[in-house]
């Protein structure tokens, strides 16, 4: 990995997170591939949602990918989905993020190429998304998804809602998908103890951007129904700009008007280590404390 000149990562999400067989062959595409590591997956059972971690050199990492769409788009059939987390297509999102070597503009025109393959190749509909979009309100991924799956086969109908690529038709097993570049991404959960789901989704109201929360900050309630709990599921979009302590202590605050108590918390896949740094110092009250004073940040260098 380290005498590649350009380094992309793609975090690629699919609806299936029951299936082991069927997740094995949906990962397979990235192990094993020059100019390619898989870096991480994980599969969640209540969100019915599988996220991979993916890194490599923009060429081969266009092909893994592409590979990896057509074995979900041939083995999920959203018909028979259902799980926690909202959806619109086997492939749910795909997003390019510039890690090395390599700029937002090349992660962009990535997104593009694969999203035009995707399209030709499988007759999925493809919709640009965040840094790629082709118009402002397809820039957040809630408003392209909003009606899921099963409300794509009349949006997709309406003039405001063509696809940037593939035919103007829902995929009848496999929906739809989101394709864009964007800052690293910090899936970020924290769960509070009590099965009211009603209370996870009012806090994640509150702490949203949308709502008048966080600037960089998504969320939504989910119910963990195994733990009996439920989890205000955060989305990050820019760590640098809203901090994960931010998040958590907002909804510390928030959980307190219910009497409810954060029980634990949770990051989803990878995270870049400035966020959890930053988190760090903030909660041992370090002053002055940097990225270089981090030894594995040295040796990387």
């Amino acid at each position: 990995m380290s005498t590649w000149n350009k380094i992309m990562e793609c975090v690629p999400n699919f609806s299936e997170g029951r299936d082991l067989e069927k997740i094995d062959k949906i990962v397979a595409p990235f192990r094993a591939k020059t100019g390619v590591k898989l870096l991480d997956y994980s599969n969640d059972e209540d969100h019915n949602r599988l996220v991979v971690t993916v890194v490599g050199e923009p060429v081969a990492l266009k092909q893994a990918v592409l590979e990896a769409i057509g074995v979900a788009v041939e083995l999920i059939d959203l018909n028979k989905h259902s799980g926690q987390h909202p959806r619109m297509g086997a492939v749910d999102v795909v997003p390019f993020i510039p890690i090395r070597g390599c700029s937002m503009e090349e992660a962009i025109a990535l997104s593009k190429e694969v999203g035009e393959e995707v399209g030709a190749r499988y007759a999925v509909p493809v919709f640009l998304y965040e840094k790629s979009a082709s118009a402002p309100c397809r820039e957040n991924l809630a408003a392209i998804r909003k009606g899921e799956f099963e409300g794509m086969a009349e949006k997709i109908h309406q003039p405001e809602w063509k696809p940037d690529f593939g035919p103007a038709e829902r995929h009848p097993t496999a929906g739809t998908v989101a394709i864009g570049a964007r800052m690293p991404l910090v899936a970020y959960n924290v769960n509070l103890g009590t099965n009211q789901l009603q209370i996870a989704t009012d806090i994640a109201k509150k702490i949203r951007f949308i709502g008048g929360g966080l600037r960089y900050c998504k969320a939504m309630g989910v119910e963990l129904k195994e733990r009996g709990i439920v989890q205000v599921s955060i989305n990050m979009t820019d760590y640098t700009r809203t901090a994960l302590y931010r998040a958590f202590e907002l909804v510390r605050i928030e959980a307190r008007r219910y009497g409810v108590p954060v029980v634990g918390s949770e990051i989803i896949g990878l995270a870049p280590m400035e966020a959890l740094i930053d988190t760090a110092s903030y909660y041992l009250g370090l002053e002055d404390f940097s990225m270089n004073q981090v030894l594995e940040a040295r040796i990387m260098e």
